[in-house]
């Protein structure tokens, strides 16, 4: 998130994304697990009844942290925006070189430098969205019924959520039990609040918690570990997570505001929560996860070779790192990227990857003739 979406037990990169926990070998704790999914699932019904219980089995298996993007935002087909001109990003693309570890390693940025990439990636996204007139605000969004005053509230909303989480764990309980008590509204909730304040009201809000989570993060000692809507989550695990929610979500409003934002070296944390979050797509579609990883090289936006996954894998993917970011976001077709996969379960995969927890999403669709480029 309802974004990376209903109840937020796993990480909302709303209406996408959401990180795998960071330990390895790490097993998220049962009862956190039982009692969130009892609640769940006990209040949501058929369909919707399904998808949790799979996002939950998925999430166990695959040793997911989480707050997740349960609402339908994230997965009704939009609306495909009308091809415009590349619109240079503010902010620099960094030279990066970047090789991601094994599948179960941790990953290799330090949280400092996820905290500066969170930090500028929330920048360039206030940037474009900061000189907005009022009646920009409330332009539609590819996301069905969210505008983009929605998409900021939702992003706001979460920023709190994870402050709280970070700095008051009595209070985030009190909210854990919100959630959980309208486990299929309470994003949409936050987000519908959000998009009715003054769009300037709702900037400074979305700013001075963003401010702050970064503080508390940057704060935290090493080891440290938060509540969330599931299994804790440590500082780089939620940064990260922040990160990959708040580039999808900037990805919606560059969407709806006809803008082609120039990729940057931080797509590396994306990049590495979609090869993470591999079995969780096959999981929660009721799918067997291949028992072989995978292999996955992409091109930066800088040239330079981002690799996940062992060298001599027999399935791989390959392509550029942009694409694969938008197609693990679902913000864009597999047919519509320039992903080759080797190998049949690798073809597949490209088919239902997600970053984001949750349940399956459709996916946008593939352009139509007359929109290419």
């Amino acid at each position: 998130m309802m974004p990376v979406g209903t109840a937020g037990w796993i990480v909302a990169v709303g209406n996408g994304a959401d990180a795998i926990d960071d330990r390895s070998g790490a097993a998220p704790p049962l009862g956190s697990l039982a009692l969130v999914g009892a609640a769940a699932l006990a209040s949501l019904v058929r369909r919707s009844r399904m998808w949790v219980r799979r996002s939950v089995q998925a999430l166990t298996k695959t040793k997911a942290s989480t707050l997740a993007c349960f609402s339908p935002h994230c997965h009704a087909p939009p609306r495909r925006p009308v091809p415009v001109p590349v619109v240079a990003s503010a902010t620099a693309t960094a030279t990066v070189t970047a090789t991601a570890r094994p599948r179960g390693e941790r990953t290799v940025s330090d949280p400092v430098v996820l905290l500066d990439d969170l930090r500028d990636e929330s920048d360039e996204l206030d940037r474009l969205v900061s000189e907005l007139r009022e009646e920009e605000w409330k332009a539609s969004t590819p996301a069905p019924g969210w505008t983009i005053a929605h998409q900021i509230a939702h992003l706001a909303w979460t920023d709190r959520a994870a402050l709280l989480a970070a700095t008051d764990a009595d209070a985030f309980a009190a909210e854990t039990e919100k959630a959980l008590a309208a486990p299929d509204r309470f994003v949409d909730e936050g987000a519908e609040e959000g998009a009715a304040l003054p769009p300037a009201v709702l900037l400074d809000r979305w700013r001075a918690d963003r401010a702050r989570l970064q503080e508390a993060l940057r704060a935290a000692p090493p080891g440290a570990r938060f509540p969330w809507y599931g299994p804790p989550m440590s500082a780089s695990a939620l940064a990260t997570a922040r990160l990959m929610e708040t580039w999808a979500h900037g990805q919606d409003v560059a969407d709806a505001l006809g803008v082609v934002r120039a990729p940057t070296a931080r797509l590396r944390h994306v990049a590495w929560i979609g090869h993470r979050a591999r079995d969780y797509a096959y999981l929660v579609r009721g799918e067997q996860p291949p028992a072989e990883p995978f292999r996955v090289e992409l091109v930066s936006p800088g040239g330079e070779s981002w690799t996940y996954g062992p060298e001599g894998a027999a399935q791989k993917v390959t392509g550029p790192a942009l694409d694969f970011c938008l197609l693990v976001t679902q913000r864009v077709h597999r047919d519509d990227t320039a992903l080759v996969a080797h190998g049949p379960d690798a073809a597949h995969w490209l088919t239902l990857a997600q970053a984001f927890a949750g349940p399956a999403g459709a996916g946008r669709p593939a352009r139509m003739p007359s929109e290419e480029a």
